[in-house]
């Protein structure tokens, strides 16, 4: 099956010089590190800001990108440095023990095609400790690779492959045997792989061989969990191995330009600037004025941390798409737009008068505001704060749901929550009907998903690990079982075409990817790491039913996980080392929609089903830190928003509007709009 990653278009140009050596073998790749500036090379302190956000700093630089970081220190972990007139890339960083066993600090270099090759690493660790330093190789992600390097007094030839259970990676000692070498020293390591025979030495005093097939390609990359300094890389391959690579290449390009030949290219529709009161990922679409169109609402935020934790909106902005403001509440303030969470602001029909309201927490207060005016049409304090969320008198809101509890027939009671702890559900008239507390699990999760289960007319409520009858009973809680908060959920049937019951599927963080069934029994279970922001669509038309796709963030950034409708895993990549909301667009409007990986030129753009970036963005200085999907001009296709705290911008296809039968998905509601929702896209098409 074939795919590709961000790899294939960072760093070609850079990495292959073309450069025919003696003897027949040609180099991939060769690096002193001397065509990088001195410095920190790592993205620094960007914690969960990546996310759903698209950083500069997370970026390729040179031929190398930092693949994955965790706590605060290992974001920090290399530098450029200049010793003895040498360029040394450095990692200081030594990790905590109850992360070194499944993250490390790892920059990763090449090309995935890479089959065949030697690979040749100057390296010198600070201490002999029993924590290991070395090199990667026929990397596929930083949860699955060959490892070759020194762990105390052995050389270790080991491979990875993703985990066997929670935090607990999957991994195979090939070979090993004693080595001395000495602190602070450097010692040469070369790995030469052909077909599955593997061969590495050290100083080429020790020599470990073994013969393995769990990786057949890959780049290489340097790891190690204890300060070390890196001298020199070269990568050499055969010339039947580099002219099969160069064939795998051409095919490869060839099949990109065609498929993207063969799909609409993004185009401007519109542009608006939002001077002083622009945001970062917290904007909300909706029809405001009641002339039918999708306006946008943007709000800015006050943050009184620690980290995430106790955000609430500070301004509120609410635009049209042609650039008027219709309304403006509170002060805005450059400075408060940077966010790492939710806040409690959605835009929906409450009262059910055809008219949309914004319902919205400020100043400890739950409001409901007519959309056009922002005049406050009711409002009350929001409920009591209780520990060991109490930093404030009552809750400043971090999320709002909406869904029917009452049986209504129609989503119109809501569910606000704190952070992590408590959650409360009340009626359109403000007023709570029950409440529920994870205080003692710190587990609610970040975001709920609503569905009538058992078709009485009245929606169930999964929320963490959860489910909530329509009255608050719990029906059944997997939070003692599962050790870290739920990411994203989803209930559905995944085959629409059959009366399959429902399946409900976790984005779990460190605990992976989840399917269960209604009784809350877990049917699947993949420790692939820390899975966030799943997406359900047709991203396949030749397999049945939908597909889910994850990406991995903390520990673990950019690995993007493909799953079968029956929540089996069909193929893994990892295009870029950064967060994404995976969001669904239906580009083409033929029944099979794309995903948006994110709005950077370099890196971003549209992924199909089978991985491969089929859409680019343009390179016109468009915002690249966020993105939404949605129809706003109204053909059933999406248009892409992209924007950053200056600016918004809106793409279309080149061929807007089209005439004739299309797709047109149904989706999760747009009044329940979140930056850890898992977004479902069901078939349908335009009459």
């Amino acid at each position: 099956m074939k795919y590709i990653t961000r790899t294939i278009f960072s760093f070609l140009v850079v990495i292959i010089p073309l450069t025919l050596m003696a003897g027949g073998e040609n180099i991939l790749l060769q690096d002193d590190f001397s065509g990088l500036k001195p410095g920190m090379f790592s993205p620094g302190v960007i914690g969960a800001h990546g996310e759903y956000h698209y950083l500069e700093e997370v970026a390729p630089q040179g031929n190398w990108v930092v693949s994955c970081y965790k706590k605060f220190q290992s974001q920090r972990a290399w530098r450029v440095v200049v010793e003895d007139g040498e360029y040394i890339m450095r990692q200081v960083h030594t990790p905590e023990d109850q992360y070194k066993k499944y993250t490390h600090s790892i920059v990763i270099a090449g090309d995935e095609l890479w089959k065949d090759y030697t690979l040749e690493v100057s390296f010198a660790p600070d201490k002999k400790t029993e924590d290991q330093s070395g090199v990667l190789f026929r990397y596929q992600n930083d949860r699955c690779y060959y490892f070759f390097g020194v762990k105390g007094s052995k050389a270790i030839l080991k491979w990875v492959n993703n985990a066997s259970a929670y935090q607990k990676p999957d991994e195979k000692i090939l070979a090993e045997a004693p080595v001395e070498w000495q602190s602070g020293e450097y010692m040469t390591a070369v790995i030469t792989v052909n077909g599955d025979k593997i061969q590495a030495s050290i100083d080429g005093d020790v020599t470990l061989e073994a013969t393995d097939q769990t990786f057949g390609n890959g780049k290489v990359g340097l790891m190690s969990d204890v300060p070390t300094r890196y001298r020199s890389v070269k990568v050499t391959a055969s010339d039947k191995a580099y002219a099969a690579f160069q064939t795998a290449k051409k095919n490869r390009e060839d099949e990109l330009q065609e498929l993207r030949d063969a799909n609409p290219k993004p185009v401007i529709w519109r542009k608006l600037e939002t001077p002083g009161f622009g945001v970062d990922r917290n904007l909300r679409f909706g029809d405001l004025d009641g002339d039918g169109q999708k306006d946008v609402l943007i709000g800015q935020i006050m943050r009184h941390g620690p980290k995430g934790q106790y955000n609430e909106l500070n301004c509120l902005t609410a635009m049209t798409f042609d650039g008027e403001t219709l309304w403006q509440k509170g002060e805005p303030d450059y400075f408060k737009r940077d966010l790492t969470s939710d806040v409690a602001v959605q835009i929906h029909d409450l009262d059910r008068d055809g008219n949309n309201e914004v319902i919205y927490t400020m100043d400890m207060e739950l409001v409901v505001a007519d959309g056009a005016t922002g005049e406050v049409k009711y409002k009350r304090k929001t409920p009591k704060a209780l520990p060991p969320e109490d930093k404030f008198p009552n809750i400043l809101g971090d999320c709002i749901y909406f869904a029917d509890l009452r049986g209504n027939g129609y989503p119109q009671d809501l569910i606000i929550k704190d952070r992590k702890s408590h959650l409360w559900a009340m009626n359109d008239n403000l007023e709570v009907m029950w409440t529920a507390s994870t205080a003692e699990k710190k587990n609610s999760g970040h975001f709920p998903f609503a569905y009538d289960m058992d078709n009485d007319g009245k929606d169930e409520l999964a929320m963490g690990y959860r489910m909530y009858d329509d009255d608050g009973t719990i029906l059944w809680d997997l939070g003692d079982e599962l050790k870290t908060h739920a990411d994203g959920i989803a209930i559905l049937n995944f085959t629409p075409a059959s009366q399959a019951e429902p399946q409900i599927m976790y984005a779990a963080g460190d605990e992976g990817h989840l399917r269960l069934d209604l009784d809350g029994n877990i049917l699947k279970h993949q420790y692939v790491g820390h899975v966030q922001n799943p997406s359900v669509a047709n991203y396949r038309d030749d397999l049945p039913g939908l597909e889910t796709v994850t990406i991995n963030y903390h520990g673990n950034q950019g690995i993007v996980h493909y799953f079968d409708s029956q929540g089996d895993m069909y193929l893994s990549t990892e295009p870029a080392q950064h967060g994404s909301m995976m969001l669904p667009v239906n580009w083409t409007g033929d029944g099979e929609e794309y995903f948006v990986l994110s709005a950077s030129t370099l890196e971003g753009g549209f992924f199909d089903g089978w991985g491969r970036r089929v859409v680019t963005f343009p390179a016109d200085g468009h915002p690249e830190l966020c993105n939404a999907v949605l129809d706003i001009t109204g053909d059933c296709r999406d248009e892409v928003v992209v924007w950053d705290q200056y600016e918004i911008w809106v793409y279309t296809q080149d061929d807007n509007p089209k005439l004739g039968r299309l797709y047109d998905p149904k989706r999760n509601s747009l009044s329940n709009y979140s930056n850890y929702q898992a977004t479902v896209s069901l078939p349908g098409w335009s009459e």
